[in-house]
């Protein structure tokens, strides 16, 4: 149940995303630039919660192909709207329960999504399956624990009106969590947002 009013919200609340998130322009960017920097040319990459696909469209020109995909059809529709490059393919995913080959994929990217989802663990699980043995997985997830007054304040109006942090680590707790799900952390940094926002990239640990 929680699962489907979850993606309730996110169906609701995908024609305003671009526009709501437009205030964190400054982190997107570093964002892109951060990840532009660790993929290269040859790379087949897989991106969970796409949303209306802004980092897969910002990042298309530096890598072979990317699957996009997002578990909520309506945010999938929002992002087949925009002009993208011949080498993304927007499609319907649920992170927890991926339909990819092991090893299917170089890179795979999961932005601001981890701490928004019940089960955590089983989206790592999958995305360590889909990820080659030498693969790479870039995870810049907010940090809700960190949040100052104001910004717990933003997210109990969010809330409100459906929105649900189901982890609220810090930048710590979040790090520790991927290593407990066998990751390796290979660069971190912590960017100013609406709320801290923690980038990770790591690799296989096992």
């Amino acid at each position: 149940m929680k699962k489907n009013s979850n993606r309730s919200f996110w169906d609701r609340f995908a024609g305003l995303y671009d526009a709501f998130i437009r205030k964190d322009k400054n982190a997107y960017i570093e964002i892109f630039r951060l990840i532009r920097a660790r993929v290269t040319s040859n790379m087949h990459v897989l991106e969970l919660a796409t949303g209306t696909g802004l980092i897969s469209i910002a990042i298309a020109d530096k890598v072979n192909s990317i699957e996009a995909t997002d578990f909520s059809p309506q945010m999938i529709a929002e992002a087949k709207k925009k002009k993208s490059p011949n080498n993304v393919n927007f499609s319907v995913q649920d992170a927890c329960h991926l339909t990819y080959e092991d090893g299917s994929f170089d890179a795979v990217i999961i932005s601001n999504a981890l701490h928004i989802m019940p089960n955590p663990e089983l989206a790592l699980q999958n995305i360590s399956r889909v990820l080659k043995k030498d693969g790479v997985l870039i995870a810049p997830t907010f940090t809700h624990a960190s949040n100052d007054r104001r910004g717990k304040l933003k997210v109990k109006l969010m809330e409100l009106v459906g929105f649900k942090a189901y982890n609220k680590w810090t930048t710590e707790q979040y790090c520790a969590f991927l290593v407990h799900n066998g990751f390796i952390i290979e660069q971190k940094r912590v960017l100013t947002a609406s709320f801290p926002l923690t980038y990770v990239e790591a690799t296989k640990g096992f």
